[in-house]
């Protein structure tokens, strides 16, 4: 009689898949809600200027926003407190609460300009006023992270992550010249006058942004919390390798998916505005609207789409980071498994009032931008500094190679 078949390869086989899949969590989370309507806006702009000549940029941002977000994550799953605790141990009060007021700034206008754009591009698919639907977008976000427990907002998130494929989509209905594209993205090319290098300075901006660093560190200490078996690893270092391991996967992946999503935006803005002589876009409803009679309607659809639900994924990382460094510094309890506090509520209720205020989205972006800009060079230097030092991380601080990637992207 003939042997039937071992099942255990197959059940092994479905093992090992989903065991890599939830290894994705913090890491995939903050590399998709970096493509927040923010980032669209630069890099359909960067698009519709420049062509497929900027793609060359996501490439470079890769291994340094790789650098960054490792550092950040591993500040918090061994530390096992964020970085506001951690720059605390290292730098006097009033210098960390400068840092943490530039962030919540910074933040609470770009939650603003992102309500304002999912607002725009939610009126012009369905129709109806913006404000109502900014007003409607913000309370929704803010009702999930209330009453969701972590677990299931978490999963929430993780599916939320899948509405940036919307821009892929866009790409491939938008007829791309991948021969170019490609050859841009390979090959540099380098335009020695100030709107180039102002695009430029601007994806890199958008791109490797404090907030995400605060998010990420955040949610690791948020999982060492949920998982009753988890130790801050500074104290548990036999969990290391598995952690640290978990901790790459996560990382590279989620990092990987924000810029290959930002990099298929800037197809798709070259491809059909750049390509058709509409170099100028100011916010990102024009940038929709523009795509209608060059892609069709299923662009303008897909495109408005993915700005409404990567805003939705962006929000609360945006209010979440803001209220976690603040309540941190305030001393108050934190976290999306507790009961909601004035903290977490500020943020999120500050940047609605911006989004229906009539604001003008882009200078908002701008102001953001300037405030990013330069609060993120002392704190990304403090995130080195802590990932490096023992008294915050114990015998497993930051390795040397990562170190270098990381104080590159300082630079």
């Amino acid at each position: 009689m003939p042997q039937r078949p071992d099942p255990a390869p197959s059940i092994k086989t479905r093992s090992a898949k989903k065991r890599w899949f939830t290894k994705l969590g913090p890491g995939l989370i903050t590399g998709a809600a970096d493509d927040d309507p923010s980032g669209i806006a630069t890099y359909s702009q960067a698009g519709a200027q420049f062509g497929y000549s900027v793609g060359w940029t996501l490439l470079l941002t890769y291994p340094l926003m790789v650098g960054i977000q490792l550092a950040s994550a591993r500040i918090g799953r061994v530390s096992g407190y964020g970085l506001t605790e951690a720059f605390s141990r290292l730098w006097p009060a009033p210098v960390v609460w400068l840092l943490i007021a530039s962030l919540v700034m910074a933040n609470v206008i770009n939650l603003g300009a992102d309500l304002n754009a999912m607002g725009d591009v939610a009126a012009l698919v369905i129709g109806g006023p913006k404000a109502a639907y900014a007003v409607f977008f913000g309370l929704l976000s803010l009702g999930l992270q209330i009453w969701l427990p972590y677990e299931r907002y978490v999963r929430v998130l993780k599916w939320l992550t899948l509405s940036l494929l919307a821009y892929v989509a866009v790409a491939f209905a938008a007829h791309v010249d991948w021969i170019e594209a490609l050859k841009c993205a390979l090959w540099p090319r380098f335009q020695w006058n100030k709107e180039f290098v102002t695009t430029v300075v601007a994806i890199l901006g958008t791109t490797i942004s404090p907030y995400l660093f605060f998010w990420q560190a955040s949610q690791e200490v948020e999982e060492i919390r949920r998982v009753p078996e988890d130790q801050a690893l500074k104290r548990a270092p036999h969990h290391a390798p598995a952690q640290l391991g978990r901790l790459k996967t996560d990382t590279w992946i989620g990092m990987g998916f924000s810029n290959v999503v930002a990099f298929f935006m800037i197809l798709a803005t070259a491809a059909t505005l750049h390509a058709h002589g509409q170099t100028q876009i100011e916010t990102t409803s024009q940038a929709a609207e523009a795509l209608k009679p060059i892609a069709g309607n299923a662009a303008l659809v897909l495109f408005g789409l993915g700005i409404v639900g990567t805003g939705m994924l962006a929000l609360p990382v945006l209010a979440g980071s803001a209220a976690y460094a603040l309540a941190s510094m305030l001393g108050v309890r934190k976290g999306l498994d507790r009961p909601s506090t004035e903290f977490s509520l500020r943020p999120c209720f500050w940047g609605v009032a911006i989004g229906v205020s009539g604001v003008n989205p882009m200078k908002a972006l701008v102001y953001a931008a300037v405030i990013n800009a330069v609060s993120s060079v002392p704190i990304m230097a403090g995130v080195m500094l802590a990932g490096s030092s023992s008294k915050v991380m114990g015998d497993l601080g930051i390795p040397f190679k990562w170190k270098i990637v990381g104080w590159s992207a300082r630079a």
